[in-house]
């Protein structure tokens, strides 16, 4: 997601890749207004719109929808990568850059190394290295994925750098959208 708040403008990007080889299979973009006001805890509502329309300009269904935020691990239990499945039917996980509100022990410092990410004493997701000694990202299950399934995907999908290729690719993809309908992104 990209946004312009001054132009009312949000975009949206969907990238999919070959499981195998990460190659790009297919990309789409969405451009539209913002209809939800920001409002912190319920940015799948403001986000949702754009998202599904970008999907939707896919050529082909993806098999799994990683999303730049959080699923179970949510102060709600149900944020963008929940809400996104449940609409869909898609499997869906979020992998979040931050831990939003939860505690977590820091993970060993070995790529792969994982650490439970709590609210109180419910596991809601894993504060997961996907590079030797850089920041974990924080993956949750959102819909029809399990927990140890999310982390292995997140593994797969990051061979060079701490996000997701999913992630990057989409954030590029949906700024330069954002750029070419006139707005400027924040």
């Amino acid at each position: 997601m990209a946004y312009d708040d001054e132009r009312d403008l949000v975009a949206a990007a969907a990238v999919v890749l070959d499981g195998a080889t990460l190659a790009t299979v297919a990309e789409a973009t969405a451009v539209g207004r913002i209809s939800f006001p920001y409002v912190p805890g319920l940015l799948a509502f403001r986000e949702i719109p754009t998202v599904l329309a970008a999907l939707d300009a896919l050529p082909c269904p993806p098999g799994l929808v990683v999303c730049d935020g959080y699923g179970l691990a949510h102060p709600r239990r149900f944020g963008l990568a929940s809400h996104l499945g449940v609409l869909t039917g898609l499997p869906t996980i979020g992998v979040a850059k931050n831990p939003f509100t939860f505690a977590f022990a820091a993970p060993a410092t070995p790529r792969g190394s994982t650490a439970a990410l709590l609210a109180g004493t419910e596991e809601v997701g894993r504060a997961l290295r996907t590079r030797d000694s850089v920041k974990p990202v924080f993956v949750s299950v959102g819909h029809r994925v399990g927990l140890a399934n999310a982390c292995a995907h997140t593994l797969a999908l990051t061979p060079a750098h701490r996000l997701p290729e999913t992630t990057r690719r989409a954030d590029a993809l949906c700024r330069r959208a954002l750029r070419e309908a006139g707005g400027a992104t924040s």
